[in-house]
Order: C-alpha cells, then sequence, then structure tokens
C-alpha cells in the first residue's frame, strides 16, 4: 500500500529499523480496521509518516504513523484534550498500531507563509484558548538534566540548572509548538498539529516560537521584540518565559553540539546569551 522513502527512519533509536520495515503492514492493517482509501501520495516528517485517504463516508482524512518514544506517546492523549480547539481533531486511534487518523488539513499552507505579525497572533491566541487545560498525572514532566559540554560556560550551565529545580505547574504544554506545525484548515482557520505535550509551565513552549524563522529578526532587539509579543498575545509571564528560554536555549544548544547540527547551535547560543542578560 505504501513506500517508504529510503532514509526514513534515520536517527530515531534503536528498534526504528524494524519498524520502519513493518510500516507498509502497519498502514494496510489501520486502513482495514478504519476502512480507509489512499487518496494521495505519502508524506513524512522525522518520526512519522502521513496518507491521505479517504473514510467511508467519502470523508477526507489522513493516517498518521508515528514512532513512539517519550515525546510523541502522549500525542493521542493531548489532541483528545485540545478536542479540535485551535488544533486538528483526533478521529481515531490504535495503540497497538501506533496509528491516529486525523482531519485533514491544507498541509501545502502553513504559518511559516504568513507575515510574522499574523503568525504570532495566531499562535498567541492558541496559547490563551489552551490556558486552562491541566495535564493528568501520567503525562511527561521534564527531568531538568543538563550534561557538561566544554563550549558552553559553566556560569550559563549553572543558571539553566538551577531553573529546573524550580516548582513547576501543570499546564498542557505543546513544547514544539511552532509556525510549521500550524496549517490552514476548513473547520477553523489555523490548526495546530503534531503536539510533544508534557506537564509544566506554559511559558516552556515559547522558544521554538523564536528559533524558528530567527533570520527574521533584527538582531537582539528583533528578538526581544518578538519575545514580548509573544507573552503579550499569549497572556504569558514574562519573567517565567524569559528563564524557561534560557533553560531550553541552553539545553538545545548542548544537544545541537552533541548532534553536530551548527546553525541551530549557532541560533541557540545566541538566544541563551540574550536570555542571559533580559
Amino acid at each position: 500500500m505504501i513506500t517508504v522513502p529510503a532514509g526514513f527512519g534515520e536517527g530515531l533509536g534503536e528498534g526504528a529499523h524494524e519498524w520502519v520495515s513493518r510500516l507498509p503492514t502497519l498502514a494496510t492493517k489501520a486502513c482495514s480496521r478504519w476502512r480507509l482509501a489512499p487518496d494521495g501520495e505519502l508524506m513524512h516528517g522525522f518520526c512519522a509518516v502521513v496518507l491521505p485517504v479517504r473514510r467511508a463516508d467519502g470523508h477526507p482524512a489522513v493516517l498518521k504513523l508515528t514512532w513512539m518514544d517519550h515525546e510523541t506517546e502522549h500525542e493521542p492523549l493531548a489532541l483528545r484534550l485540545y478536542d479540535g480547539n485551535g488544533a486538528v481533531q483526533l478521529l481515531g486511534h490504535d495503540e497497538e498500531l501506533g496509528a491516529l487518523l486525523l482531519e485533514r488539513l491544507d498541509h501545502t499552507h502553513t504559518l511559516d507563509d504568513e507575515p510574522i505579525e499574523l503568525a504570532v497572533g495566531v499562535i498567541g491566541s492558541m496559547l490563551r484558548r489552551h490556558r486552562d487545560l491541566e495535564a493528568p498525572a501520567e503525562m511527561r514532566r521534564l527531568t531538568g538534566e543538563l550534561r557538561h559540554h566544554p563550549a558552553v560556560p559553566g556560569t550559563l550551565l549553572d543558571a539553566a540548572r538551577e531553573i529546573a529545580t524550580r516548582p513547576m505547574g501543570r499546564s498542557l504544554v505543546n513544547e514544539d509548538l511552532h509556525y510549521e506545525n500550524v496549517l490552514r484548515g476548513d473547520r477553523e482557520p489555523w490548526l495546530m498539529i503534531d503536539p510533544k505535550p508534557l506537564s509544566g509551565d506554559r511559558e516552556y513552549g515559547v522558544i521554538p516560537l523564536l528559533w524558528n524563522r530567527f533570520e527574521e529578526l533584527d538582531g537582539r532587539k528583533g528578538l526581544t521584540d518578538r519575545f514580548l509579543a509573544l507573552c503579550d498575545a499569549g497572556e504569558l509571564d514574562v519573567a517565567t518565559a524569559r528563564d524557561w528560554t534560557f533553560y531550553r536555549a541552553v539545553a538545545n544548544w548542548i544537544w545541537c553540539l552533541e548532534e553536530d547540527i551548527e546553525d541551530l547551535a549557532v541560533i541557540c547560543a545566541e538566544i541563551a546569551g540574550w536570555a542571559a542578560r533580559a
């Protein structure tokens, strides 16, 4: 039924090769279980493949098969909590197959294509609408562990570690909310996809909205302006958002250095330095 692109699944971890080899069988089983007919070309991201389908009643949808790890395991739970409010609608979930049946959106049109002022406004509206959603007890929480790296100053590392020791809230947070993960929809003009949920402070989710479209920023003034615009639009606490932005900048700086992702490491270092002085 599907042909998995060459190279998909590389870097996912132990067991990924076997999972990738089973994707055609998993897709066939999911289509049979939900009475789906393929309706387009297979798409994929880093850890999931998405197949456009038609349901038995003729309505369009997409079948998503996701590699399960600590970041993705609670995506169905988060989507049920969002219940289509500013987020893609979950139409079905098969835990055994790792399959999600989702509302179909226009993947060719995202907030990345829109002026940044509009994009920030849309994201802010979503953050406000989701502000009262509490994460259930089983949802992942921040561990706060940061490894040492010689390229990261010890003073920044110590400061980031201290932030991670502070008490956190229990809001439903999407730690991967960014402009390319908000797609044009029919039911609502814009809908969020691919949540990577955790339980914590709402402000923990700010940094992807800074490092994405970073090239559009006018230096540190531009970084400050976008940060404050996001806090204002999302009704976030500025000091808490600054602290979590600093923590995540340091954490991702270290990760990028370890994974040899030089471009993003430079951006994270810049954001960390900005947040340390903000």
